[in-house]
């Protein structure tokens, strides 16, 4: 990572500009075993993972921005200023490597109270929450 100031005066102000190519930070992968992540998905740092020894630097500042409050992959990629599938395959390794979790907003479904893409409440289920909310 390389500083160039802001602005023609001197300023204090500095501008972060990266030096290193998108497929470099991710080892020339485009997609991961879970880097189909919805950009709504919220990342949530785990116990003990805040310190980031031996993370390169793109892993270490998603873990700073996480820390503290849940965070967006979109917003992270707005952070980072770096594009949004390289976000999202850092995201998925962090999530493999135990660093942070990931909560998507997947259906759940009704019978096993587990996720998955085709997984959703059924008709039945929701039309006698229906029923008994107008009973009341």
């Amino acid at each position: 990572m390389t500083y160039a100031p802001l602005g023609s005066q001197g300023s204090a102000d500095v501008h972060e500009t990266s030096t290193v190519r998108p497929y470099a930070v991710t080892g020339g992968r485009v997609r991961s075993a879970m880097s189909d992540l919805p950009l709504e998905a919220l990342v949530e740092v785990m116990p003990g993972a805040v310190n980031g020894q031996g993370l390169p630097p793109e892993k270490r500042a998603i873990l700073q921005h996480a820390a503290h409050t849940y965070v967006s992959i979109a917003e992270l990629s707005a952070l980072l200023r770096l594009p949004l599938g390289v976000v999202r395959i850092l995201v998925a390794d962090m999530q493999e490597e135990g660093h942070i979790t990931v909560h998507t907003s997947t259906p759940v479904n009704v019978h096993t109270g587990h996720g998955s893409s085709n997984s959703g409440l059924s008709l039945s289920v929701l039309e006698s929450v229906l029923n008994g909310i107008s009973a009341l």
